[in-house]
């Protein structure tokens, strides 16, 4: 049986073009968190993780994963298009895809910034809040994942081939 989704590191330049596609459209056009873009100097060094829906090869799904210091990572930008957010499989997949991706790599610790309507489902996988933080005027939780919950898979750490992709 054909899995519904496949989540996986992006690179081709159709998928990182969708990533940011979809990323755009839910921070800035939908969510408002962005004024004009929702690029910034970390999506220099991230690595784009998405959810491909198998029946379409569309992108329904978004999360970034970057190393901040020696075996320190974190996730962000976690999305889901807004056709294919029923059940919360797409951000569980992602969720579980950049923590053992990360886990694989060398990390230690993963950390997420989360925003406050999310934190239960994350607390659902492991998740630890920190501390409350705001981040764009909106309030979030610095949390981390029990990496027990996620353990190393095989996943090789790919060159960058996306920072073509022009970030300013």
């Amino acid at each position: 049986m054909t899995q519904p989704y496949i989540f996986k590191l992006a690179t081709s330049p159709k998928e990182i073009k969708d990533y940011f596609d979809l990323r755009r459209a839910i921070f800035v056009e939908e969510q408002d968190v962005f004024e004009e873009d929702d690029l910034d100097d970390i999506d220099k060094t991230a690595y784009p993780i998405v959810a491909i829906e198998t029946a379409s090869d569309r992108v329904v799904g978004v999360v970034r994963i970057y190393e901040t210091q020696p075996r320190l990572w974190y996730g962000g930008r976690l999305g889901t298009h807004p056709e294919f957010r029923r059940g919360w499989q797409i951000g569980k997949g992602l969720i579980h895809k950049a923590v053992t991706t990360a886990n694989t790599w060398g990390c230690d610790r993963f950390l997420a910034t989360v925003q406050l309507q999310n934190v239960r489902f994350f607390q659902r996988l492991h998740w630890e809040s920190l501390k409350e933080i705001t981040i764009c005027d909106r309030p979030h939780h610095l949390m981390e994942a029990d990496l027990n919950f996620y353990p190393a898979a095989i996943e090789l750490c790919p060159s960058l081939l996306w920072q073509s992709h022009k970030v300013s």
